[in-house]
């Protein structure tokens, strides 16, 4: 070894950093991939139960009895929509996008590449469990899975197994982060890579809830017939409470990964720079702060809940609605910035500059309209005296689908936009269809979700009902209920559209023009953020005393006078 070459005496010697290969992206590409398909599969079987489900509640035909035997019931048709489009669809196309994005962030290997096949096998595994089940209709229990109501022991098996699995995503994406912060202990965390490392930090906290509830409560019960003993019993409001420490930050899980998208990618989809990385970083610091404490907002009418632990809740959930009016102004700014770049002027007439004419784009800025009324939506529920007035209305599915069905979904085709053929190396299949597929979307949701908010504002419809057989079925509804078929119209034929797009660009092996680069943002600002917006410590610790903060006192109380007088029960 040369003199030059030799370290320092007294200085600690720096691990060279990783390379990224060519063999380390097959393999990346190869897990997303089966992720991506997954998650298109299941939403096309979800989407097609909710299609269902939107016709029946305008009594327009109830297509369940033509479906016996395979679907029994319509309830059975709604937990099928629920779990794979709220939990399915969603995990694995969020599991296969950052297992894409973090490494090419890093510019460095996932540090263990076997635990990328692990967890995937390990949630198709639990897929495949969980779903048996579901379609046998012994698991008829809608996707909050409410006590007293049980279902058969291997549906929350499989529900475990594909949280372990997520969990061991987010395990390798710890592991690399720490690699890489080894190798470049003075640099500041690339901002994809940061963002969804938060992200799945913040999900590993929230299904500790769900976990303990499934483990300790369900299982428990789902498992002693089986076994031969007597159930042990439920406690109702207990196993909500778990639920919902879990239930929220669920509505994050789904959100981030889209903000990953509108902060870090979209500005450069349309030629501009991220307006202000510090406070994007900080956005994603106080949703892992303050996404989980806000649990109570959805048990308002819950009366084992003291007043006291409502409001406070309500106020934590009224403060991780600040991160999103952050982004509603730098978001904006860095798209604008773009706008001006290609000639936009004027107050607002650089809006027709954006680049409406990329797909990917396109739907993205139309999932953040969307959005802006999702965000209003859910002050209104996390308000105590007006949610008493909405709680458990047909209001309640239209937010739900103003937020999952589309700042979510509508980003995530856009997404896929680039992605897939990125994977495969295809050329889109067709354009201009693509456009039209997010704009049927955009307006499809548009009437579906405000017939849906009519029907539970003004007429107090109630949710989760089989509304075309009710005895109380008022003609009043005719109009909102005729506006929420238009909507479902329009959904139909957009999904079909993206069906039809993912499954062409998929098959048919035309090349590409140009090779597809992942979108990566430049700062407007070059300079790197302040190190405490690249600090783990304080944010995580404060996270965890916020959740010991607001659910140890109440599940303290709750454990300690424990109630197991219910029993499970099948209702359907």
């Amino acid at each position: 070894m040369s003199v030059q070459a030799m370290p320092a005496a007294g200085i600690k010697e720096q691990p060279l950093p990783a390379v990224l290969t060519a063999n380390d992206l097959k393999t990346i590409d190869r897990v997303t991939g089966i992720n991506v398909l997954v998650a298109v599969l299941a939403l096309s079987i979800g989407a097609l139960f909710g299609v269902f489900q939107g016709l029946e509640h305008a009594k327009v035909i109830n297509i369940y009895p033509f479906l016996q035997p395979v679907i029994k019931t319509y309830y059975q048709g709604l937990t099928l929509h629920g779990a794979l489009n709220a939990v399915v669809w969603t995990t694995f196309f969020i599991c296969g996008f950052f297992t894409f994005v973090l490494p090419r962030s890093f510019n460095r290997p996932l540090r263990y590449p076997w635990m990328s096949w692990v967890a995937v096998i390990t949630m198709i595994v639990g897929l495949i469990t969980a779903a048996v089940p579901m379609l046998t209709n012994n698991a008829t229990v809608l996707y909050t899975f409410y006590p007293p109501m049980l279902a058969e022991w291997s549906f929350y098996v499989g529900l475990t197994l594909l949280v372990i699995g997520s969990w061991i995503v987010g395990f390798n994406f710890y592991f690399t982060y720490y690699a890489w912060r080894k190798e470049n202990p003075e640099k500041r965390a690339p901002f994809l890579a940061l963002a969804i490392t938060i992200t799945m930090v913040m999900w590993q906290i929230a299904t500790l809830g769900v976990a303990a509830e499934i483990l300790f409560i369900l299982l428990p019960n789902a498992l002693a017939p089986v076994f031969g003993y007597t159930e042990p019993g439920l406690d109702p409001l207990l196993s909500r409470t778990l639920f919902w420490w879990f239930g929220h930050p669920l509505v994050y899980f789904w959100l981030l990964p889209a903000y990953v998208s509108w902060y870090g990618m979209m500005p450069a989809q349309t030629g501009g720079k991220m307006f202000s990385e510090p406070l994007a970083r900080l956005v994603f610091w106080l949703f892992l702060l303050l996404s989980t404490p806000v649990g109570f907002h959805h048990q308002y009418a819950d009366p084992g809940i003291p007043e006291i632990w409502k409001f406070i809740h309500m106020i934590l959930t009224m403060g991780v609605g600040f991160p999103s009016l952050i982004t509603a102004f730098t978001v904006v700014a860095s798209l604008e910035l773009g706008a001006r770049a290609r000639g936009g002027k004027g107050y607002l007439r650089w809006i027709g500059k954006l680049n409406w004419g990329d797909p990917s784009y396109a739907g993205q800025n139309l999932a953040m309209i969307l959005f802006i009324f999702g965000g209003i939506g859910g002050i209104i529920n996390a308000s105590y005296n007006v949610n008493m007035a909405v709680h458990n209305t047909m209001w309640v599915p239209g937010h739900f689908h103003l937020t999952v069905g589309s700042a979510v979904t509508l980003s995530f085709f856009a997404i896929a936009y680039w992605l897939v053929p990125k994977l495969t190396g295809h050329k889109l299949f067709t354009k201009w269809m693509a456009l039209a597929q997010v704009w049927t979307w955009f307006f499809g949701m548009l009437f579906f979700s405000n017939a849906y908010h009519t029907l539970g504002l003004v007429f107090s419809v109630p949710r989760r009902t089989m509304l075309g057989e009710a005895p109380y079925y008022d003609p009043a509804w005719f109009t909102p209920m005729m506006e929420s078929v238009l909507g479902l119209t329009f959904l139909t034929i957009s999904a079909t559209l993206f069906f039809a797009i993912m499954l062409f660009t998929w098959i048919i092996p035309r090349k590409l023009d140009k090779p597809i680069e992942m979108p990566v943002a430049e700062p407007l600002d070059p300079k790197p953020a302040p190190k405490w917006l690249d600090t783990w410590w304080p944010w995580l610790n404060g996270a965890i005393a916020l959740v010991l903060i607001s659910y140890g006192p109440m599940l303290f109380q709750l454990i300690t006078n424990m109630t197991t007088w219910s029993k499970g029960m099948r209702v359907w």
